[in-house]
């Protein structure tokens, strides 16, 4: 009986002990994102403990002033490319240019979207639960400075148990039942002009353009047409297109016709994998044969990984 009870003495110890080591904010921040993390595995393949591990780590769980004030869970910075709304903070220098989010679900799906980036694609031949592995590829191509960074990573992963969540399969019903759920918690910022969850889209401006973001994969021009009552033709006229494309969520839709030339802070653009003439002119809203015809190019010529495309 005395061994049992030394035993028993010894289990609750450590397991009161390990209770106590854990974080109630962490807790909380893996309760209220941990479905978001599984839908963008999903979606792009990335482990949702480590996304899970990042957010904690880059927004100390939600607290930061980055994740307050400007949603950026993930301390993503301003780039040529973005178009979005800004926020300033110290980090390596002073007041350094951060990219500011509507909503935490924003981050979550710009995260997924920086990681396409070619620097990062050696990660996706990794196992989805190689977690270690994942976690030191970050390192290696250059996400963050901090030599210890894997290891804070696979330390939070570990202790809070996040490889749990990377086996998760959401079943379609269980997506559309997350993603409302998770709407519903997020606050509403006034950074667009209207909304329309059936259709998918938000109404703003691009470039002092009126336009709309989609917001979905399963959006379409003949969708927009119907819904705004603007002629598809239009609208593949105002946007450029030959024909009818594939719409992705983060894609701007152009209501009138884009302008000749970026706004005044976007004199350039460094082309990344992935990217083309036609979607660089959409994300500034300039029109295609004028961005072609500022950079002296050959209408129809292909944008290469590397080149710099003036914007004014």
């Amino acid at each position: 009986m005395k061994k049992i009870f030394i035993i028993t003495t010894v289990l609750f110890s450590t397991t009161y002990i390990f209770s106590q080591q854990r974080n109630a904010d962490y807790e909380a921040y893996i309760e209220q994102y941990s479905k978001l993390a599984v839908i963008e595995q999903d979606r792009h393949k990335i482990p949702a403990s480590v996304t899970l591990a990042q957010g904690l780590l880059e927004s100390s769980a939600g607290k930061s002033r980055l994740a307050t004030a400007g949603n950026n869970h993930f301390g993503i910075k301003c780039s040529n490319g973005w178009t979005g709304d800004i926020i300033y903070h110290d980090d390596e220098r002073h007041d350094e240019c951060f990219r500011k989010y509507d909503k935490a679900l924003d981050s979550y799906e710009d995260h997924s979207l920086f990681l396409k980036k070619q620097r990062y694609a050696f990660l996706f031949d990794y196992d989805i639960t190689d977690y270690k592995a994942w976690a030191n590829g970050l390192r290696i191509a250059g996400y963050a400075t901090d030599p210890k960074y894997p290891a804070k990573l696979v330390k939070l992963i570990e202790d809070y148990e996040l490889y749990r969540f990377d086996t998760v399969k959401p079943t379609e019903e269980s997506r559309k039942e997350d993603m409302k759920n998770l709407e519903t918690v997020e606050e509403k910022k006034p950074a667009v002009i209207n909304s329309d969850r059936l259709f998918g889209y938000v109404e703003t401006n691009n470039n002092g353009i009126h336009c709309i973001r989609v917001m979905d994969d399963e959006n379409s021009i003949a969708n927009l047409s119907q819904e705004l009552g603007i002629s598809e033709k239009n609208l593949l006229y105002y946007n450029d297109m030959a024909e009818a494309v594939t719409l992705h969520r983060g894609d701007f839709i152009y209501l009138w016709l884009k302008r000749t030339k970026a706004e005044e802070q976007f004199t350039q653009h460094t082309v990344t994998a992935y990217e083309s003439m036609h979607s660089i002119s959409q994300q500034y809203g300039i029109r295609l044969k004028s961005l072609y015809k500022m950079n002296e190019m050959e209408y129809g010529t292909p944008a290469k990984v590397g080149m710099i495309l003036k914007l004014r």
